[in-house]
């Protein structure tokens, strides 16, 4: 069977999804909105036919009651019709107990509801209900009618059905509700158009910004979006853009420094190697002459190697790649060590070296400790001054311990010193000193103390630099990672 290809949909755009939440809300407001207005209307009429009808019953059962039963058929038919007035599109029946009709009003037929079974005790909007007869739509009641017979002193019941047409009030509702929903309809696809014109305009400045991005290249480094010009909404992200492109600038620079002298470091062994390869096989040579050349080439190699060596130590350290190892570590040993290891070149720079106090043991990666502590031992011999010491002083405190490597020499600016730490940074960017380095020692420094947690920083004034690494209580006697 062919494989079936999973693509992974795009997500709704911001604009869609404005417009259908606001559409979707807009809609469902108007919608409630209108069976509200519905309801009430339908509640009003309802309430307004009910005190008619109620009016009407009373003004009927008024009549009825008031009279005896001496009165005869014809003059009680003349008394209920007489008994209400002013009242347009109001029926009723009277039937005696017998069920024969008294009186009914003309133009409706209400015998059916006279004699369906269910009469009630008064008229309200629980107890009216609607019908249809002959086309037209009745709402009312039939309802309980008694009349007191003071010869026998009893009480004759009879039935009252009371009704009035409610045709006007229906197509009226009809065109009210036709109306309405139009209304509503229109009001939402309104909303929903506006909501999504809203939108594609709040969008505007979002799509500024997005073209200014797009045309960022490594020429335009420089360029920053101010942030006064662009919305409240934006200033986090244009903010952070810029924050971005400053640091980019800053790499740039170092990479365009950093190519520069690597092509320089690179290029002089090379060039030294393959001059003396040149004059080596320009003319036989006694054994000792070949020996000599390949020794000095070889120092070239060692040179490059190193050079190689650092770049791929940073690299490593930097993207998490070099774990270090934890254990028990006595950094007075360690510096031991590298006091031995560094002692013939500080004496042919005429350098002291000297380490001062004491601090518990910590854990670290032994390796990467002495490597951070040797590129440190190394800046400081190179740049002190001659006749002068570099000290490791090492201090404990109850939350940190903290060591300490200074020397006597030129000042650092504040300027270089805040960049000292960063990737392929000089303090001259033109072509230092033979053996300066790229500029990787520092940065590895930095490397190896966030891989433990720690921190490093640098301090210069009136002649007199240090470095100083701090490691938190809370890591000196544990793993870290």
């Amino acid at each position: 069977m062919p494989d079936k290809k999973h693509t992974s949909s795009r997500p709704a755009s911001l604009a869609a999804r404005v417009t259908v939440f606001v559409g979707i809300s807009t809609t469902l407001s108007l919608i409630v909105l209108g069976f509200i207005v519905q309801r009430s209307i339908e509640a009003h009429f309802l309430q307004q036919d009910v005190g008619e009808l109620q009016v009407v019953a009373d003004a009927v059962h008024g009549t009825y009651a008031a009279s005896d039963s001496n009165v005869t058929n014809m003059e009680m038919q003349l008394m209920l019709e007489n008994a209400v007035s002013g009242h347009h599109a109001i029926y009723f029946l009277v039937a005696d107990p017998s069920g024969a009709i008294v009186y009914a009003t003309p133009g409706a037929d209400l015998s059916a509801i006279a004699q369906s079974p269910g009469r009630v005790e008064q008229i309200n909007t629980e107890t009216v209900s609607s019908w249809v007869d002959n086309g037209t739509t009745y709402r009312g009641a039939a309802m309980v009618l008694q009349q007191f017979i003071a010869d026998t002193n009893t009480t004759r019941t009879g039935t009252l059905v009371v009704a009035t047409s409610i045709d006007f009030h229906l197509d009226f509702m009809t065109s009210f509700y036709r109306n309405l929903w139009a209304v509503v309809i229109g009001i939402s696809l309104f909303s929903i158009f506006t909501a999504w014109f809203a939108v594609q305009q709040g969008h505007s400045p979002l799509r500024k910004v997005s073209n200014q991005i797009r045309d960022t290249n490594s020429d335009k480094l420089h360029l920053r979006i101010d942030t006064n010009q662009v919305p409240v909404e934006l200033f986090d992200l244009v903010s952070a853009f810029n924050d971005v492109l400053q640091r980019m600038e800053d790499v740039f620079n170092r990479l365009s420094n950093f190519s520069a002298d690597i092509a320089h470091e690179l290029r002089t062994p090379i060039t030294n190697i393959m001059t003396q390869t040149q004059v080596s096989l320009g003319q036989e040579r006694s054994v000792e002459e070949y020996q000599e050349i390949l020794y000095s080439s070889l120092e070239e190699y060692e040179r490059m190697a190193a050079m190689i060596n650092d770049m791929l130590m940073l690299a490593k350290t930097e993207s998490g790649l070099q774990k270090p190892t934890f254990v028990e570590t006595d950094l007075r040993d360690e510096i031991g060590d590298l006091f031995e290891f560094f002692e013939a070149w500080s004496e042919e720079s005429q350098v002291q070296l000297e380490l001062l106090g004491e601090c518990t043991k910590i854990h670290c990666d032994r390796s990467l400790i002495k490597r951070a502590l040797s590129n440190l031992l190394s800046n400081a011999i190179r740049h002190a001054a001659i006749g002068s010491s570099v000290r490791v002083i090492l201090e404990s405190a109850p939350n940190q311990n903290r060591i300490t490597v200074e020397n006597s020499g030129t000042t650092i600016p504040l300027e270089q010193l805040t960049k000292l730490f960063d990737r392929f940074y000089r303090g001259d960017p033109s072509r230092q000193r033979r053996g300066d380095g790229a500029g990787l020692g520092l940065a590895i420094v930095r490397s190896i103390a966030d891989a433990h947690g720690w921190s490093v920083t640098a301090t210069s004034s009136d002649g007199l630099t240090q470095f100083i690494i701090e490691i938190p209580s809370e890591i000196i006697g544990e793993n870290t990672l």
